[in-house]
């Protein structure tokens, strides 16, 4: 059974893209922070409801939406928290997978992108996503429901293509 980590390790994993990490710590860091993440998601899809506010249906001040949108703010500061602690572990992982060179010689797309920018994918598009889903409900009529689709398409791949490279990939030898 695994003891809960210092507070050295904490700052290690999360707060510094600085170093390396395996496969099973990338693994256990990116629950732990989705662990944290998903309780905060279950109540903001809870309170979505109220955060469209008609003023022809309810009065000026609702408690419901001011609780809402009060709440939409403490989401936003957590979801930067845990996208930031996620790319630093990211980081690391990306780092330690080490980049190869192609069979030419000529180094290949990831060989261009430093690990930083790699490991901030997921969080990008998942902020796009929920971007263009929060937009298209407040103009629908410029914005049709299927343009959301290509964001959700592109959060999937990128995050299973994340997932299997840090989680899942065999190892590779490093490249010079």
């Amino acid at each position: 059974m695994a003891s809960w980590p210092s507070s050295e390790r904490i700052h290690f994993l999360y707060r510094t893209d600085q170093g390396r990490v395996d496969r099973e710590e990338w693994r256990r860091g990116a629950l732990a922070l989705l662990a944290i993440l998903s309780p905060f998601v279950g109540m903001g899809l809870a309170l979505a409801p109220y955060t469209d506010h008609d003023l022809s249906k309810t009065p000026l001040f609702d408690p419901m939406v001011a609780l809402a949108y009060s709440y939409l703010i403490v989401f936003a500061i957590v979801a930067m928290l845990v996208a930031i602690s996620f790319v630093n572990l990211s980081a690391k992982r990306f780092r330690a997978i080490g980049l190869q060179r192609t069979s030419e010689g000529r180094p290949s797309l990831t060989d261009r992108l430093p690990p930083l920018a790699l490991a901030s994918l997921i969080p990008l598009t998942a902020f796009l996503d929920g971007a263009a889903h929060w937009i298209q409900v407040r103009i629908e009529d410029v914005m049709p429901h299927w343009q959301v689709y290509p964001f959700d398409l592109c959060l999937v791949v990128v995050t299973a293509w994340t997932i299997y490279e840090l989680g899942f990939a065999p190892e590779r030898g490093n490249s010079t």
